[in-house]
């Protein structure tokens, strides 16, 4: 399998089930693929008989979400280890508990694949689809593992009307995508920052789709306080309002 793996594969995968299942199969950064394999054989103390996914993390939420999370990459003995994006893991139960809160998700907690867990009207995903090691990809990374994300946003195009990033990693690695995927994105390219608004009209004269910036749920900001709960939850807030996503706070079935 070569570099050219995700640009050949993705742009045919005719919807996000099909789009799922042919990222599992992806083996096109050696570096990556060495680094979750590894991890998934070496495991951790804590999760000692965990059989680990060691594979590529596709994304997760509904095919026709009308809001999007889009992250970094999968932890290690997060993601990697589960199979889920954002399960497992500090950054999850941070951001998972956010969703809940907003009335985005089933449960505030996300441990494994079969947890039950559901999300309403909102799909998270990632521009590197690989745990990297010390959570840190490489540009030459992302941008190999860009169609996948292109491909994702083009499938969600008829259904999606906002989008949160988490990071500036997420940040400058998604505007590209969404620029290939069909919505207008101004030059200069908008900077980060958490809070951060930015309207992208569409090239089709579709709808606009609303982009917010948030701080990472990374346990460096999440620990020292630079992104706190209400922090968090106000960004999501605002993004399921102008995604058209209503019942906030509303956490029963």
């Amino acid at each position: 399998m070569t570099a050219q793996f995700p640009e050949r594969e993705a742009p045919g995968a005719g919807s996000i089930p099909v789009l799922d299942e042919r990222v599992t199969h992806c083996r096109a950064c050696p570096r990556l693929v060495a680094w979750r394999e590894l991890t998934g054989r070496e495991g951790r103390q804590a999760y000692r008989g965990w059989d680990y996914w060691a594979r590529p993390v596709p994304g997760f939420g509904p095919a026709d979400a009308a809001m999007m999370v889009v992250g970094l990459a999968p932890a290690a003995h997060g993601g990697n280890r589960t199979g889920r994006m954002f399960t497992g893991d500090r950054s999850g139960d941070v951001l998972f508990a956010a969703l809940y809160e907003v009335g985005l998700a089933s449960q505030p907690e996300a441990t494994h694949r079969d947890d039950g867990l559901r999300l309403r009207g909102v799909r998270v995903t990632a521009p590197v689809h690989c745990a990297p090691p010390a959570n840190k990809p490489t540009p030459a990374e992302r941008d190999t593992c860009r169609p996948w994300l292109v491909r994702e946003l083009q499938l969600l195009r008829p259904t999606m009307r906002s989008l949160v990033v988490l990071g500036a990693f997420g940040w400058q690695a998604t505007l590209p995508a969404l620029a290939e995927a069909g919505w207008i994105v101004p030059r200069p390219r908008p900077a980060f920052a958490h809070g951060a608004h930015v309207p992208l009209t569409a090239t089709d004269g579709g709808p606009d789709l609303h982009v917010f910036g948030c701080y990472h749920v990374s346990q460096r900001n999440t620990f020292t306080g630079r992104l706190t709960p209400a922090m968090l939850t106000g960004v999501l807030t605002a993004a399921a309002r102008a995604a058209g996503l209503g019942n906030f706070g509303c956490t029963g079935d």
